[in-house]
Protein backbone atom coordinates (compact mmCIF):
# COMPACT_ATOMS: atom_id res chain seq x y z
CA UNK A 1 0.00 0.00 0.00
CA UNK A 2 1.17 3.16 -0.61
CA UNK A 3 0.48 5.78 1.67
CA UNK A 4 -2.49 8.31 0.93
CA UNK A 5 0.33 11.61 1.25
CA UNK A 6 2.21 9.80 -1.66
CA UNK A 7 -0.38 9.02 -3.99
CA UNK A 8 0.05 11.84 -6.27
CA UNK A 9 2.81 13.58 -7.99
CA UNK A 10 3.02 17.47 -7.60
CA UNK A 11 4.40 18.77 -10.71
CA UNK A 12 5.27 22.96 -10.46
CA UNK A 13 5.99 24.95 -13.06
CA UNK A 14 7.72 28.19 -12.80
CA UNK A 15 8.22 30.85 -15.63
CA UNK A 16 12.09 32.35 -15.47
CA UNK A 17 11.81 35.65 -17.04
CA UNK A 18 13.69 35.97 -20.05
CA UNK A 19 16.23 38.81 -18.64
CA UNK A 20 16.77 36.55 -15.85
CA UNK A 21 17.72 33.66 -18.05
CA UNK A 22 20.04 35.02 -20.38
CA UNK A 23 22.61 37.79 -20.30
CA UNK A 24 21.39 40.73 -22.58
CA UNK A 25 22.68 40.89 -25.97
CA UNK A 26 25.98 42.61 -27.24
CA UNK A 27 26.36 45.35 -29.60
CA UNK A 28 27.83 42.56 -32.00
CA UNK A 29 24.81 39.88 -31.48
CA UNK A 30 22.23 42.67 -32.04
CA UNK A 31 24.10 43.31 -35.56
CA UNK A 32 23.83 39.97 -36.71
CA UNK A 33 20.19 39.60 -35.42
CA UNK A 34 19.52 42.29 -37.84
CA UNK A 35 22.17 41.41 -40.41
CA UNK A 36 20.85 38.37 -41.17
CA UNK A 37 20.52 35.66 -43.88
CA UNK A 38 16.92 36.25 -44.87
CA UNK A 39 17.91 40.27 -44.94
CA UNK A 40 21.19 39.81 -47.00
CA UNK A 41 18.73 37.43 -49.65
CA UNK A 42 16.27 40.10 -49.41
CA UNK A 43 18.89 43.25 -50.14
CA UNK A 44 20.17 41.01 -52.97
CA UNK A 45 17.08 40.18 -55.22
CA UNK A 46 16.03 43.80 -54.55
CA UNK A 47 19.27 44.55 -56.67
CA UNK A 48 18.53 42.51 -59.40
CA UNK A 49 15.35 43.74 -60.30
CA UNK A 50 17.48 47.49 -59.61
CA UNK A 51 19.82 45.56 -62.26
CA UNK A 52 16.62 44.38 -64.97
CA UNK A 53 15.01 48.19 -64.79
CA UNK A 54 18.64 49.75 -65.34
CA UNK A 55 18.71 47.48 -68.57
CA UNK A 56 14.96 49.03 -69.51
CA UNK A 57 16.13 52.19 -68.80
CA UNK A 58 19.34 52.02 -70.83
CA UNK A 59 17.53 50.17 -74.00
CA UNK A 60 14.81 52.74 -74.11
CA UNK A 61 17.38 55.83 -73.66
CA UNK A 62 19.62 54.33 -76.83
CA UNK A 63 16.75 53.44 -78.87
CA UNK A 64 15.46 57.44 -78.59
CA UNK A 65 18.43 59.12 -78.39
CA UNK A 66 20.69 57.56 -81.28
CA UNK A 67 17.87 55.96 -83.10
CA UNK A 68 14.91 58.06 -83.07
CA UNK A 69 12.66 54.83 -82.11
CA UNK A 70 9.94 56.49 -79.77
CA UNK A 71 8.01 53.44 -79.85
CA UNK A 72 6.85 52.85 -76.01
CA UNK A 73 3.70 51.28 -76.93
CA UNK A 74 5.23 48.57 -79.00
CA UNK A 75 8.08 47.87 -76.55
CA UNK A 76 5.36 47.07 -73.92
CA UNK A 77 3.31 45.37 -76.49
CA UNK A 78 6.62 42.52 -76.68
CA UNK A 79 6.87 41.84 -73.28
CA UNK A 80 3.02 41.47 -72.75
CA UNK A 81 3.28 38.82 -75.92
CA UNK A 82 6.16 36.95 -74.51
CA UNK A 83 3.91 36.72 -70.57
CA UNK A 84 1.04 35.46 -73.41
CA UNK A 85 2.72 32.42 -75.05
CA UNK A 86 4.64 31.46 -71.75
CA UNK A 87 1.92 32.07 -68.10
CA UNK A 88 -1.79 32.52 -70.06
CA UNK A 89 -0.66 29.14 -72.31
CA UNK A 90 0.35 27.57 -68.61
CA UNK A 91 -3.11 28.70 -67.53
CA UNK A 92 -5.01 27.29 -70.99
CA UNK A 93 -3.49 23.84 -69.71
CA UNK A 94 -4.30 23.44 -66.36
CA UNK A 95 -7.41 21.76 -64.69
CA UNK A 96 -9.75 22.96 -62.34
CA UNK A 97 -10.24 26.04 -60.63
CA UNK A 98 -7.32 27.03 -61.98
CA UNK A 99 -7.93 26.67 -65.73
CA UNK A 100 -7.52 29.79 -67.42
CA UNK A 101 -11.74 29.90 -68.23
CA UNK A 102 -12.57 29.47 -64.74
CA UNK A 103 -10.06 32.40 -63.28
CA UNK A 104 -11.56 34.61 -66.22
CA UNK A 105 -15.79 33.58 -64.96
CA UNK A 106 -14.83 34.62 -61.51
CA UNK A 107 -12.58 37.49 -61.97
CA UNK A 108 -12.31 39.28 -65.51
CA UNK A 109 -13.59 42.69 -65.31
CA UNK A 110 -10.98 42.82 -62.65
CA UNK A 111 -7.92 41.75 -64.27
CA UNK A 112 -9.02 43.67 -66.88
CA UNK A 113 -9.12 47.03 -64.78
CA UNK A 114 -5.55 46.22 -63.80
CA UNK A 115 -4.19 45.07 -67.34
CA UNK A 116 -5.51 48.83 -68.40
CA UNK A 117 -3.80 50.10 -65.56
CA UNK A 118 -0.54 48.63 -65.98
CA UNK A 119 -0.51 49.15 -69.55
CA UNK A 120 -0.98 53.30 -69.48
CA UNK A 121 1.42 52.96 -66.15
CA UNK A 122 4.59 51.37 -68.20
CA UNK A 123 3.72 53.70 -71.20
CA UNK A 124 4.08 57.01 -69.57
CA UNK A 125 6.91 55.27 -67.67
CA UNK A 126 9.20 54.58 -70.48
CA UNK A 127 7.95 57.82 -71.83
CA UNK A 128 9.53 59.07 -69.17
CA UNK A 129 12.93 57.74 -69.78
CA UNK A 130 12.72 59.13 -73.48
CA UNK A 131 11.58 62.55 -72.85
CA UNK A 132 12.58 63.84 -69.56
CA UNK A 133 15.80 64.23 -67.61
CA UNK A 134 17.61 62.19 -65.29
CA UNK A 135 16.40 64.33 -62.56
CA UNK A 136 13.01 64.36 -63.84
CA UNK A 137 12.74 60.94 -63.87
CA UNK A 138 13.24 60.87 -59.93
CA UNK A 139 9.99 61.89 -59.32
CA UNK A 140 8.98 58.37 -60.29
CA UNK A 141 9.90 57.76 -56.51
CA UNK A 142 6.48 58.87 -56.16
CA UNK A 143 5.46 55.69 -55.99
CA UNK A 144 6.42 55.18 -52.33
CA UNK A 145 3.92 56.60 -50.69
CA UNK A 146 1.04 55.62 -52.62
CA UNK A 147 2.20 52.24 -52.14
CA UNK A 148 2.10 53.05 -48.26
CA UNK A 149 -0.71 54.53 -48.47
CA UNK A 150 -2.91 51.84 -50.30
CA UNK A 151 -0.68 49.08 -48.23
CA UNK A 152 -2.30 50.99 -45.05
CA UNK A 153 -5.97 51.12 -46.57
CA UNK A 154 -6.41 48.64 -48.79
CA UNK A 155 -3.98 45.55 -47.77
CA UNK A 156 -4.17 47.08 -43.88
CA UNK A 157 -0.43 46.48 -43.33
CA UNK A 158 0.57 48.56 -40.64
CA UNK A 159 4.07 50.35 -39.89
CA UNK A 160 6.36 50.66 -36.81
CA UNK A 161 7.79 53.71 -36.62
CA UNK A 162 11.54 52.44 -37.85
CA UNK A 163 9.47 51.61 -41.24
CA UNK A 164 8.78 55.52 -41.86
CA UNK A 165 12.34 55.87 -40.64
CA UNK A 166 13.49 53.66 -43.35
CA UNK A 167 11.35 55.29 -46.07
CA UNK A 168 12.70 58.74 -45.17
CA UNK A 169 16.05 57.51 -45.17
CA UNK A 170 15.51 56.17 -48.40
CA UNK A 171 14.04 59.38 -49.74
CA UNK A 172 16.75 61.72 -48.08
CA UNK A 173 19.47 59.15 -50.27
CA UNK A 174 17.10 59.84 -54.02
CA UNK A 175 17.78 64.10 -52.70
CA UNK A 176 21.38 63.18 -52.26
CA UNK A 177 21.74 62.18 -55.74
CA UNK A 178 19.40 64.51 -57.03
CA UNK A 179 21.31 67.58 -55.43
CA UNK A 180 24.59 65.88 -56.98
CA UNK A 181 22.78 66.11 -60.46
CA UNK A 182 22.80 69.64 -59.74
CA UNK A 183 26.09 70.10 -59.07
CA UNK A 184 27.75 68.22 -61.34
CA UNK A 185 25.93 70.34 -64.49
CA UNK A 186 23.35 67.16 -65.56
CA UNK A 187 20.26 69.64 -64.86
CA UNK A 188 19.05 69.91 -68.30
CA UNK A 189 16.10 71.83 -69.08
CA UNK A 190 13.06 70.65 -71.80
CA UNK A 191 11.56 73.76 -71.92
CA UNK A 192 8.03 74.56 -71.07
CA UNK A 193 6.73 71.11 -71.85
CA UNK A 194 9.63 69.95 -68.89
CA UNK A 195 6.30 70.47 -66.66
CA UNK A 196 4.18 68.40 -68.66
CA UNK A 197 6.63 65.48 -68.64
CA UNK A 198 6.83 65.37 -65.14
CA UNK A 199 2.58 65.42 -64.32
CA UNK A 200 2.95 62.60 -66.99
CA UNK A 201 5.69 60.88 -64.34
CA UNK A 202 3.54 61.51 -61.56
CA UNK A 203 0.53 59.61 -63.20
CA UNK A 204 2.62 56.93 -64.04
CA UNK A 205 4.24 56.48 -60.38
CA UNK A 206 0.52 57.21 -59.06
CA UNK A 207 -0.39 53.95 -61.87
CA UNK A 208 2.59 51.78 -60.70
CA UNK A 209 1.51 52.22 -57.23
CA UNK A 210 -1.81 50.83 -57.66
CA UNK A 211 -0.50 47.77 -60.17
CA UNK A 212 1.63 47.08 -56.99
CA UNK A 213 -0.48 46.66 -54.48
CA UNK A 214 -2.75 44.88 -56.37
CA UNK A 215 0.14 42.33 -57.28
CA UNK A 216 1.04 41.83 -53.85
CA UNK A 217 -2.71 41.10 -53.15
CA UNK A 218 -2.72 38.21 -55.87
CA UNK A 219 0.93 36.98 -55.22
CA UNK A 220 0.09 36.41 -52.31
CA UNK A 221 -3.69 35.18 -52.15
CA UNK A 222 -3.81 33.72 -55.22
CA UNK A 223 -0.97 32.75 -57.15
CA UNK A 224 2.15 34.18 -59.57
CA UNK A 225 1.32 32.58 -62.66
CA UNK A 226 -2.40 33.64 -62.60
CA UNK A 227 -1.24 37.39 -62.18
CA UNK A 228 1.40 36.92 -65.16
CA UNK A 229 -0.92 35.16 -67.00
CA UNK A 230 -3.51 37.70 -67.06
CA UNK A 231 -1.39 40.95 -67.44
CA UNK A 232 -0.11 38.37 -70.38
CA UNK A 233 -3.92 38.30 -72.12
CA UNK A 234 -5.09 41.52 -71.80
CA UNK A 235 -1.90 43.08 -71.92
CA UNK A 236 -1.35 42.06 -75.27
CA UNK A 237 -5.27 42.59 -76.46
CA UNK A 238 -5.12 46.06 -75.37
CA UNK A 239 -1.37 47.37 -75.69
CA UNK A 240 -2.30 45.63 -79.58
CA UNK A 241 -5.06 48.40 -79.72
CA UNK A 242 -3.30 51.14 -78.63
CA UNK A 243 -0.54 50.47 -80.90
CA UNK A 244 -2.62 50.37 -83.77
CA UNK A 245 -4.39 53.49 -82.92
CA UNK A 246 -1.32 55.85 -81.72
CA UNK A 247 1.92 54.32 -82.79
CA UNK A 248 1.47 52.79 -85.91
CA UNK A 249 2.89 55.40 -87.89
CA UNK A 250 5.98 55.63 -85.74
CA UNK A 251 6.78 52.24 -85.86
CA UNK A 252 6.88 52.60 -89.39
CA UNK A 253 9.50 55.16 -89.57
CA UNK A 254 11.94 53.12 -87.08
CA UNK A 255 14.91 52.38 -89.39
CA UNK A 256 15.14 48.77 -88.90
CA UNK A 257 18.77 47.38 -88.60
CA UNK A 258 20.40 44.25 -86.19
CA UNK A 259 21.56 46.84 -83.89
CA UNK A 260 17.98 47.95 -83.41
CA UNK A 261 17.06 44.47 -83.28
CA UNK A 262 19.34 43.62 -80.90
CA UNK A 263 17.93 46.50 -78.51
CA UNK A 264 14.44 45.58 -78.87
CA UNK A 265 15.26 41.69 -77.82
CA UNK A 266 17.02 43.50 -74.67
CA UNK A 267 14.63 45.26 -73.56
CA UNK A 268 12.03 42.82 -74.34
CA UNK A 269 14.59 40.42 -72.03
CA UNK A 270 14.98 42.84 -69.25
CA UNK A 271 11.13 43.46 -68.94
CA UNK A 272 9.96 40.01 -68.95
CA UNK A 273 12.70 39.50 -66.85
CA UNK A 274 11.38 41.94 -64.57
CA UNK A 275 7.93 40.61 -64.49
CA UNK A 276 8.27 37.02 -63.88
CA UNK A 277 11.13 38.39 -61.39
CA UNK A 278 9.19 40.92 -59.43
CA UNK A 279 5.88 38.75 -57.57
CA UNK A 280 8.57 36.28 -56.18
CA UNK A 281 10.28 39.44 -54.67
CA UNK A 282 6.70 40.90 -53.27
CA UNK A 283 5.47 36.91 -52.12
CA UNK A 284 8.80 36.99 -50.14
CA UNK A 285 8.90 40.94 -48.83
CA UNK A 286 6.19 43.33 -50.22
CA UNK A 287 5.25 46.19 -52.62
CA UNK A 288 6.86 48.90 -50.09
CA UNK A 289 9.96 46.82 -49.84
CA UNK A 290 10.29 46.23 -53.61
CA UNK A 291 10.38 49.28 -54.44
CA UNK A 292 12.59 50.84 -52.01
CA UNK A 293 15.04 48.54 -53.12
CA UNK A 294 14.99 49.80 -57.06
CA UNK A 295 15.56 52.92 -55.47
CA UNK A 296 19.32 52.21 -56.82
CA UNK A 297 18.31 51.45 -60.37
CA UNK A 298 18.77 55.07 -60.61
CA UNK A 299 22.50 54.82 -59.49
CA UNK A 300 23.27 51.64 -61.23
CA UNK A 301 21.98 53.77 -64.66
CA UNK A 302 24.48 56.59 -63.34
CA UNK A 303 27.23 54.20 -62.95
CA UNK A 304 27.08 52.60 -66.98
CA UNK A 305 26.30 56.65 -67.97
CA UNK A 306 30.21 56.73 -66.68
CA UNK A 307 31.18 54.66 -69.40
CA UNK A 308 28.57 55.05 -71.58
CA UNK A 309 27.22 58.64 -72.03
CA UNK A 310 30.36 60.15 -70.54
CA UNK A 311 28.73 61.46 -67.80
CA UNK A 312 30.49 63.22 -64.82
CA UNK A 313 31.20 61.30 -61.74
CA UNK A 314 31.43 62.79 -58.26
CA UNK A 315 31.73 60.98 -54.65
CA UNK A 316 28.50 62.03 -53.48
CA UNK A 317 27.10 59.63 -56.16
CA UNK A 318 28.60 56.87 -53.90
CA UNK A 319 27.74 58.26 -50.64
CA UNK A 320 23.63 58.18 -51.73
CA UNK A 321 23.77 54.67 -52.70
CA UNK A 322 25.24 53.94 -49.06
CA UNK A 323 22.12 56.12 -47.99
CA UNK A 324 19.92 54.34 -49.53
CA UNK A 325 21.02 50.79 -48.77
CA UNK A 326 20.73 52.04 -44.71
CA UNK A 327 17.11 53.22 -45.43
CA UNK A 328 16.30 49.72 -46.94
CA UNK A 329 17.97 47.68 -43.82
CA UNK A 330 16.32 50.03 -41.09
CA UNK A 331 13.04 49.06 -43.66
CA UNK A 332 13.39 45.66 -43.46
CA UNK A 333 15.50 44.90 -39.63
CA UNK A 334 11.49 45.07 -38.12
CA UNK A 335 8.35 43.55 -38.95
CA UNK A 336 4.88 44.89 -40.42
CA UNK A 337 1.77 43.23 -39.33
CA UNK A 338 -1.77 42.87 -40.76
CA UNK A 339 -4.48 44.73 -38.62
CA UNK A 340 -7.64 43.17 -37.53
CA UNK A 341 -10.71 43.76 -40.81
CA UNK A 342 -13.58 45.24 -38.35
CA UNK A 343 -15.81 44.26 -40.64
CA UNK A 344 -15.00 41.16 -40.46
CA UNK A 345 -15.05 41.09 -36.87
CA UNK A 346 -17.75 42.29 -36.78
CA UNK A 347 -19.49 39.61 -39.10
CA UNK A 348 -17.82 37.27 -36.95
CA UNK A 349 -19.38 38.39 -33.46
CA UNK A 350 -22.56 38.45 -35.17
CA UNK A 351 -21.98 34.60 -37.06
CA UNK A 352 -21.42 33.71 -33.57
CA UNK A 353 -24.13 35.07 -31.32
CA UNK A 354 -26.75 34.38 -34.08
CA UNK A 355 -25.67 30.46 -33.52
CA UNK A 356 -26.15 30.74 -30.11
CA UNK A 357 -21.93 30.24 -29.59
CA UNK A 358 -20.89 32.16 -26.75
CA UNK A 359 -17.21 33.68 -26.13
CA UNK A 360 -15.04 32.64 -23.15
CA UNK A 361 -14.44 35.86 -21.37
CA UNK A 362 -11.66 35.01 -20.68
CA UNK A 363 -10.41 35.07 -24.06
CA UNK A 364 -10.89 38.68 -24.45
CA UNK A 365 -10.91 40.37 -27.97
CA UNK A 366 -10.21 38.69 -31.16
CA UNK A 367 -6.66 39.95 -32.17
CA UNK A 368 -4.19 39.14 -35.43
CA UNK A 369 -2.87 35.27 -34.87
CA UNK A 370 -0.05 35.90 -37.36
CA UNK A 371 2.74 39.21 -37.19
CA UNK A 372 3.99 39.70 -41.24
CA UNK A 373 6.80 41.00 -41.74
CA UNK A 374 9.43 41.84 -44.84
CA UNK A 375 11.10 39.17 -44.02
CA UNK A 376 8.71 36.48 -43.49
CA UNK A 377 6.61 35.39 -40.38
CA UNK A 378 7.19 36.71 -37.02
CA UNK A 379 7.65 34.14 -34.42
CA UNK A 380 7.84 35.12 -30.72
CA UNK A 381 10.37 33.36 -28.43
CA UNK A 382 8.66 30.97 -25.81
CA UNK A 383 9.12 31.87 -21.80
CA UNK A 384 11.38 29.57 -20.25
CA UNK A 385 10.68 26.98 -17.95
CA UNK A 386 11.51 24.89 -15.24
CA UNK A 387 10.08 21.40 -14.46
CA UNK A 388 10.27 21.23 -10.33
Amino acid sequence: MIPAHQNHVVTTIETIPNDTATASPTLYQRIRKVLNRDLLVTLALGQVLSLLICGIGLTSKYLADDYHANTPVFQCFLNYILLFLVYTTTLAVRQGEENLLAILKRRWWKYMILGLIDIEANYLVIKAYQYTTLTSVQLLDFVIPVVLLLSWFFLLVRYKPVHFVGVGVCLLGIGCMVGTDVLVGRQQGLGETEVIWDLLVLAGATLYGISNVCEEFIVKNLSRVEFLGMMGLFGSFFSGIQLAIVEHKELLRVPWDWQIGLLYIGFSACMFGLYSFMPVVIKRTSATAVNLSLLTADLYSLFCGLFLFQYRFSGLYLLSFCVIVLGLVLYASSSTYVAQDPRVYKQFRNAGHQSGVTEPSHLGPLEPSVTYTSLGQEIEEEPRVRLA
